[in-house]
Formats: C-alpha cells, structure tokens, sequence
C-alpha cells in the first residue's frame, strides 16, 4: 500500500481520506475572484454541481462541466505569453493545488497569463470507498512490469485542451495576449490532454484551430510518437524512480528530436509519480525554475510586441 502512495503522488492520495462533497466552481485554491469561464459557452456539457471536492488540497473528480479560470498576472506584470494548465489525476480525479493552483501562481508570478483547465472526466462512484478501490485498481494496473505501453485514451478531455486554446486565442484581446504565444504544460494525465492537443489539432488558416506554440510534458507516458512536422517546442520532465512511465527509455524525446523539433529533457534522480513542483530538498523542486529559464530561452517572458 504503502509503494502505491508513492507511485502515484501522496499529495494526490492523501485527498482520498476526505469524504466527497458537491461544489460550485472555482474551487478551494482559486485567486479571490477567479471566474470560471464555460468552454463551449452557452452549449457548455454538465453541470458545476456534478464535481465532487475532497480532500485538504481541494482536488475535484466527475468534472462534467468543462471551465477555464484565469489565474492573471499583477497589473502592469503581463508579458503577453499565456500557459494554460492541466491537472493530473488519471482522468478519474483533477490534483488542483500540486498541479493546477500552485502551477498557475508560479506563471503568473512571472508575467505569463494562466489559465487552470477543469477538463471532463470519467465517471466515478459517488461512494468513497468504491472511489477509492477505482483508484487503485487504477494504480496497480499502471505499475505491472509487464503491462503494455498506455495508450492515449479517447477522451473528451483532448477536446477540451483544443477547446480551451481556441477560447484563449479567440478572446486573446480581452486578456492583452499574443495569440502566437499560447503554451500549454500538462501533468500525468494533463500531460497526456495536453499532448492529445498537439497531435489533434487542425492545420488550416484559422490559427485558433491550432496546437499550443509551446508545452511542458511532465511526467507523462514516455513512448514515441509519430510527431507532427511543425511541432512545437517541447519541454520534458519526470522521476528516474517514477514507476509509471519511467521503466524505459525516452522514446517521445527522441522522436521530437529525430523531427528537428526543439525539445528539452529534465530526468531527476528521485520524485516518484506526482511530484507536482518539487519536494524540499530534492532537485526535483527545480521544475518550475527550469521551465520558466526553458521559456525564457524561447523568448516567451519578454515583452510581446504591441499590435
């Protein structure tokens, strides 16, 4: 038991000893004032009274309404760069703090526009205990030695990253944001939503239909892809004793590399499965620091030029 704490985040498990609770959006977490913005609008799926809260840490689980809330730079601080964030938790639960509140802070702290995605779920029961035995079935599944290479689920989450990217380029004025400059960074499962958005995207004229221009992949699935020929840069990280998606090598880096796409690969020598952005004295704690320098690099913290 003790092991798949580990594995899979004790920050994510240590919610499931709380009793489940409907709540309105934006959660436990949310900067003062932060308004949830319907993905699709007035055609939006679900119901905010769906999601079921729990836990310390305020995670959420049977998301069946799809939001998008902004977690905005100072007043005179934004650069015109805009991430938008996607939470771990196996599509059975959104890890909001350690993946999704903290992560946005961390942006916004350095003039970059965030935004923490509640993409939609897959069902679970409403019962703790039966909530519970799911997610471990869940994780042992994922531990196996000889379980086959994950595959990236068809799920309505994908759509949602795709959604949620045309929601910020389209209203990219309101927010003063360079549509060109619309990142992504995904963990666990938000890594896998988040990649499902760059190998799903649209390539005609309208640049709302597209891949993000730049995404953090952290400790997501690490096998090849066949990568799109103008793949945006990518920025990887994860644990050597992540014991998910870190039993082979790095196929996904090598891929982006063998397309000539800018790609980037941080492996840490501890964390396990769900480290969020670091703990105390490990180097793992260098997440947020690297992929902000990684950006810097990108010329995505400098200032956007004016229209």
């Amino acid at each position: 038991m003790r092991m798949m704490l580990a594995a899979f985040g004790a920050a994510s498990l240590l919610a499931l000893a709380a009793p489940a609770a409907a709540q309105e959006v934006p959660q436990k977490g949310a900067p003062s004032g932060a308004v949830a913005i319907p993905l699709y609008g007035k055609s939006n799926p679900g119901k905010p009274s769906d999601d079921l809260v729990f836990g310390p840490e305020g995670s959420i689980r049977n998301v069946t309404y799809p939001t998008l809330i902004p977690v905005l730079p100072r007043p005179g601080t934004a650069n015109g760069t805009a991430v938008i964030v996607a939470p771990g938790g196996g599509f059975m639960f959104l890890s909001m703090e350690s993946e999704g509140w903290a992560v946005a802070r961390a942006l916004a702290d350095r003039g970059v526009t965030a935004f923490v995605l509640k993409y939609r779920l897959t069902p679970t029961p409403a019962d703790d205990a039966q909530f519970q035995a799911a997610i471990f079935k869940l994780i042992t599944g994922l531990a196996k030695k000889d379980r086959p290479p994950p595959k990236l689920p068809d799920t309505e989450a994908g759509q949602d990253a795709l959604a949620a990217l045309k929601l910020v380029r389209t209203r990219a004025k309101d927010w003063q944001i360079d549509p060109k400059r619309v990142g992504m960074i995904g963990f666990s499962a938000g890594a896998i939503t988040t990649l499902k958005a760059v190998l799903d995207a649209g390539s005609d004229a309208d640049a709302a239909t597209l891949p993000p221009d730049f995404f953090g992949y952290i400790y997501g699935p690490m096998d090849a892809v066949a990568v799109p020929a103008d793949a945006p840069p990518m920025f990887a990280a994860l644990a050597m004793d992540d014991t998910m998606f870190s039993r082979g090598g790095y196929e996904i880096v090598g891929a982006w590399r063998d397309a000539r796409r800018p790609v980037e690969l941080h492996v840490y020598q501890t964390g396990g499965h769900g480290f969020g952005l670091g703990k105390p004295g490990q180097t793992n704690a260098l997440l947020m620091p690297e992929f902000l320098a990684w950006m810097e690099m990108q010329g995505l913290l400098k200032a956007a030029p004016q229209p």
